[in-house]
């Protein structure tokens, strides 16, 4: 059965950042990628580098998608669903994410 799990603040995540969180001993990038309530959330480990870094990446646009690029080997993740442009062997784990009375929520189970 899912659940929602509390993060944090809707205004703990500055519009084009985002942050990790651990849930459920995974780590999850959470981007917001502008002012508005719209949220995405990713695995925050870096394939390629096998690090957790991809919260710190940049945040751009990429026909029609948005992306985030790895701040260590520069390989891009749709915010979306975690595909990988470069290489789609590759691709990392997508979430469930909202935000309820001004509270960030990831789905688990």
């Amino acid at each position: 059965m899912s659940e929602w799990v509390t993060i944090c603040q809707l205004s703990d995540v500055l519009p084009q950042t985002g942050i990790c969180a651990l849930v459920n001993k995974e780590h999850v990038a959470i981007f917001r990628p502008t002012e508005e309530k719209q949220l995405y959330a990713i695995s925050n480990i870096d394939p390629f580098a096998k690090a957790s870094v991809l919260s710190r990446g940049l945040i751009a646009e990429h026909q029609g998608d948005l992306w985030v690029a790895s701040p260590l080997k520069k390989q891009r993740f749709r915010l979306k669903d975690g595909v990988c442009l470069e290489d789609k062997t590759y691709n990392v784990k997508s979430y469930d994410v909202r935000v309820h009375e001004d509270t960030i929520e990831i789905r688990v189970g």
